[in-house]
C-alpha cells in the first residue's frame, strides 16, 4: 500500500483551518473536526523532544477524510490543520498545565481540570500514549499567542456556521468527529466498540438523534457504544443546547477500520468506511429533519 498524505512541516500555519462550505445547505447539520490536522510548524517540532511520528499518535488521522463525502451531500465542515499536540481546540481555551510553563499561568487559566491534571490541556504537555512532548519548559506569552491565532478563530468559525444554520433551518446538529485508538494500540484489556457516540448523556442533543444514529450504524454491521468511555468533549459540551435549537454529538471512530496505526496510512477498509458514512449521513440528513420537526409539530 501506497503512503497517504504525509504530516507537513510549515514554518507558519496558513491557513490555520479549511472550511468545506456547499453553494447551497441542504441540511441543518455541521461538520467538525478539531483534531485530524496534520500540519506541523517547524518550531513547534524543534522545540519537541519527540520524533514527528510519536508526535502524531494524538492526531485523529484522516478523520477530516472519512467526512468529505457527507460533507459533499450539502453540508458545512470545518477541520483544524494544525494538530492537537500542538494545540486542542476540544479544551476550554485556557485550560493550561502550570508543570509545562517557565512563568506563572495568568489567574483566568484553569489549571485543575481534569484533562489539565492527565496532562492534555489546551497545550498539551503529552501525547496519547503518555510521553512528555516538551524539551523544557514554555514561556506562557507563546501558549497565549497559539490559543489568540489559532484557538479563538477556530472556534469563532464554527459558531458562525452553526448561527447560520440556525438562522437557515431554525436549528442546527453538529456532528463532532473523531476517532479512537484500537485495543491494539492501548493497555485495553478487551476489544474496543467500532463507534462511541457522545452526547454528554442526553444533555448535549436530543437523545432520538443519538438513538437514531447508533441504530443506523448497528444495522450497517457497527458495534456501537454510548457515551461510554467518551461523552464528548469541550465542543459537544460547549454548543449542545438543545433548548436553544443546537443539538452536538460527539463520533469516535475505532482507528482499525480505516487506519494502518502504526504507519499512519489509510488501511483497506478506508474506502468502505468513508462510503457507509456517506451512506448513514444521506439518511440522516433525510431523517433527522423529518423526525424534529413532527416532535415540534406535536408540542
Amino acid at each position: 500500500m501506497t503512503e497517504q498524505t504525509p504530516f507537513t512541516l510549515s514554518a507558519e500555519l496558513d491557513p490555520p483551518f479549511t472550511i468545506l462550505s456547499p453553494q447551497v445547505q441542504s441540511a441543518p447539520f455541521v461538520l467538525c473536526s478539531p483534531h485530524s490536522g496534520r500540519v506541523y510548524p517547524k518550531s513547534f517540532l524543534a522545540q519537541s523532544r519527540l520524533d514527528p511520528r510519536t508526535l502524531r499518535k494524538s492526531e485523529d488521522c484522516f478523520v477530516d477524510e472519512l467526512f468529505q463525502g457527507a460533507a459533499a451531500l450539502g453540508v458545512p465542515m470545518i477541520a483544524a490543520q494544525f494538530p492537537r499536540a500542538y494545540l486542542d481546540v476540544n479544551r476550554e481555551p485556557y485550560e493550561l498545565d502550570p508543570e509545562l510553563f517557565a512563568d506563572p499561568l495568568p489567574d483566568y487559566a484553569n489549571s485543575q481540570s481534569v484533562r489539565v491534571v492527565g496532562g492534555l490541556g489546551t497545550i498539551a504537555r503529552i501525547v496519547a500514549d503518555g510521553e512528555e512532548i516538551y524539551r523544557t519548559r514554555l514561556p506562557v506569552d507563546e501558549a497565549l499567542a497559539r490559543i489568540e491565532q489559532l484557538y479563538f478563530p477556530f472556534h469563532a468559525a464554527l459558531e458562525a456556521l452553526i448561527a447560520g444554520t440556525k438562522a437557515q433551518f431554525g436549528y442546527c446538529v453538529l456532528i463532532d468527529c473523531h476517532s479512537m485508538p484500537s485495543a491494539q494500540m492501548t493497555q485495553s484489556s478487551g476489544p474496543r466498540p467500532d463507534f462511541v457516540l457522545g452526547d454528554r448523556f442526553g444533555v448535549a442533543c436530543d437523545p432520538k438523534i443519538t438513538r437514531f444514529l447508533k441504530e443506523t450504524l448497528s444495522l450497517e454491521g457497527y458495534d456501537v457504544q454510548l457515551n461510554r468511555p467518551y461523552a464528548g468533549g469541550y465542543i459537544t459540551e460547549h454548543y449542545g443546547r438543545p433548548y436553544r435549537g443546537v443539538h452536538a454529538v460527539q463520533m469516535e471512530i475505532n482507528r482499525a477500520l480505516y487506519l494502518e496505526e502504526a504507519r499512519f496510512t489509510h488501511a483497506a477498509g478506508f474506502a468502505r468506511l468513508k462510503t457507509d458514512l456517506t451512506r448513514i449521513a444521506s439518511m440522516a440528513f433525510s431523517a433527522i429533519p423529518a423526525m424534529l420537526e413532527q416532535r415540534a409539530a406535536a408540542e
